[in-house]
């Protein structure tokens, strides 16, 4: 009996949160394959490959899998499914994976298991519910359990391997969706999901204008910027910065979040960084209550201080 982790790619680089899966795949099961279906990504397979602990890669390589339609591949997770002993599929807990989980559940007619903090047995999760204030434990009867994992509650899976890698017949393009555009932000800075350090900014803010000042802090922390859904809605940033239950999960290792009062759906989000640092000028805010060191102040003083703090350490630094 074995366990498939579908590896989330770009047909040129492997995305760590698979990495995290795999983490999670071997607690369930110890005979672990990766599958990596795209369009010319021998680059991913062999990276894949290197991974610690893994049996083999299997790569489906073939045009329908070039830009990742859920669709395609989910097709080609239920083949792998119908002909090997498979008793666990599983995806990270990203846009990617959600994507394509809940197809491969619905044709296998199983149950899905979402955003899976905790492998308790082959058949026992542990999920977060009610935007993380309870954490439901989940028994799956289904022969073959699909999940999803919260890459940020599994250590990452070294890079040790040296696993054969395995072509494999791919399936036919599905028909049932086409390819037209993809519009990516571009940033010089940390992808938001696998950064040491968030930097986020609430509606306290109050614009997009003075939304500006926290990139000079994330600049010097080498920070990735996140966001508030407050601080989305209001338009201040675009939607791929938010973080919370309906945007980006995030455990980085300092969070600090600036001008962001601390809704529930927002905590659900960012909890489970390591050290989290709340600036707010409302000491009720309920962000203090998870925050392990806080400051009660004006943002648009408190922020430019912290930067200077900074600014003089880094050339100090610099000049010994």
């Amino acid at each position: 009996m074995n366990a498939l982790v579908i590896a989330e790619h770009d047909n040129v680089s492997l995305n760590i949160s698979t990495l995290h899966t795999v983490t999670a795949a071997l607690q369930c099961n110890t005979n672990v394959h990766v599958l990596v279906a795209g369009y010319g990504c021998d680059a991913v397979a062999q990276a894949a490959a290197k991974i610690s602990g893994i049996g083999k890669v299997l790569v489906a390589d073939a045009i329908p899998f070039a830009n990742g339609l859920a669709e395609n591949v989910a097709q080609q997770i239920l083949a792998l499914a119908l002909t090997h002993t498979y008793t666990h599929l599983l995806a990270p807990a990203t846009v990617y994976g959600k994507n394509i989980m809940p197809r491969v559940a619905a044709m296998l007619d199983v149950g899905q298991i979402s955003e899976v903090t905790k492998v308790v047995s082959a058949d026992i999760f542990e999920r977060p519910i009610y935007a993380g204030n309870a954490i439901a434990t989940v028994q799956s009867l289904d022969e073959i359990k699909v999940l999803t994992v919260r890459a940020v509650n599994f250590a990452a899976a070294g890079m040790h391997g040296n696993a054969p890698v395995q072509p494999i017949m791919a399936a036919a393009d599905s028909g049932k969706s086409l390819f037209i555009s993809r519009d990516l932000a571009t940033s010089g800075r940390p992808d938001l999901t696998s950064a040491r350090i968030v930097v986020s900014g609430g509606r306290g803010l109050g614009s997009s204008e003075n939304f500006r000042i926290l990139e000079p802090l994330a600049d010097e922390l080498g920070a990735a910027l996140g966001a508030s859904r407050a601080a989305v809605d209001a338009g201040f940033v675009a939607n791929d910065l938010q973080v919370g239950q309906t945007g980006k999960i995030v455990g980085p290792d300092l969070y600090i979040a600036i001008g962001i009062s601390g809704a529930i759906q927002h905590l659900a989000g960012m909890t489970d960084s390591r050290v989290i640092v709340a600036i707010n000028k409302d000491p009720e805010a309920p962000i203090f209550a998870v925050a392990d060191y806080g400051i009660v102040g004006d943002l648009f003083e408190v922020v430019p201080d912290l930067i200077r703090e900074l600014q003089c350490v880094s050339a100090t630094q610099e000049a010994a």
